[in-house]
């Protein structure tokens, strides 16, 4: 088990650490439970989809990269598919908080990544904030999406984000979980191929500046982000910030970034090379490079 667990999993109940045991003697347990392996722990530990949800949330929360806030936040992402989907709150020392990923948004973008077709419902143990209720409005789910709290009566994003204001408004046909290819041409090295892939289903309606990023870690991993605009344009998520999201969940650490390749438009209205750049050598990754799109 990962020591990152080890306070958390010992606040568990005896069923439920006893039910999640074998999966987390996995070093890279990858943050989420199948909707089989879910409904066996509820079936195990007498527990229903809400129950088990917010029982997870300090498992969530141990994943948490916080060395400026020291505030932990968990997150659990309920998909359509019946999969559950851990999510933290990610900073990085001496990188502008601006490039900071909160917990909400980790979880949902662990899920989108991952192939997540819509989701149900989200649990967090903090009340999401103004930014987050944003991110949210840009999903497909919309405004019906629910959210769970601790000690509160379920409510859904409307009640959340009354009088909303999102891509609904400005006409914009596809939102985030939906299927979207930009039909980029692959081209270069694996590592390339999978940052085009990466931009090529990203979501980026207001700028037209569709881009995507891949990371190579020691051990030979690719895992990739994909850019998540929004109409209130400050909650976009970098495809940067999706991919380092992924590099935590899965178990990693920063310092295994051997390698980055960034994907965007060659004449895009915005360009994400210089954030990408700066923020990878203060993680200490040198090797950073740039494929562009036509």
């Amino acid at each position: 088990m990962h020591s990152r667990f080890h306070t958390a999993f010992a606040g568990l109940s005896q069923p439920l650490q006893n039910a999640l045991a074998p999966l987390l003697e996995d070093e890279h347990f990858p943050a989420m439970l199948t909707a089989e392996q879910s409904q066996h722990i509820q079936s195990q530990c007498g527990l229903n989809e809400d129950e088990l949800a917010f029982a997870l949330l300090p498992l969530a929360a141990a994943y948490a990269e916080t060395p400026i806030s020291h505030f932990n936040v968990g997150a659990i992402a309920r998909g359509v598919s019946g999969n559950l989907w851990f999510g933290a709150n990610m900073e990085y020392p001496g990188i502008a908080l601006q490039q900071t990923v909160h917990a909400e948004q980790s979880a949902i973008t662990h899920a989108w990544m991952s192939g997540e077709t819509a989701l149900r419902a989200i649990t967090v143990n903090y009340t999401p904030c103004g930014h987050c209720r944003q991110f949210m409005n840009e999903l497909n789910s919309g405004l019906d999406l629910h959210i769970h709290l601790p000690g509160r009566t379920a409510a859904t994003l409307k009640d959340y984000l009354p009088d909303a204001f999102g891509p609904r408004d400005l006409d914009i046909k596809t939102t985030i979980f939906d299927a979207e290819d930009h039909g980029f041409s692959l081209q270069g090295d694996a590592l390339s191929q999978q940052a085009i892939r990466a931009a090529n289903r990203s979501h980026a309606p207001y700028t037209q500046s569709p881009c995507g990023l891949a990371l190579e870690l020691r051990d030979g991993t690719i895992l990739t982000g994909s850019y998540a605009e929004n109409a209130a344009f400050n909650p976009s998520l970098p495809p940067l910030q999706a991919a380092l999201n992924l590099v935590i969940l899965k178990g990693y650490g920063f310092a295994d970034i051997q390698r980055a390749i960034l994907a965007e438009r060659a004449d895009g209205n915005i360009s994400q090379w210089a954030p990408t750049v700066s923020t990878l050598n203060g993680l200490g990754c040198q090797n950073v490079d740039r494929v562009l799109l036509a």
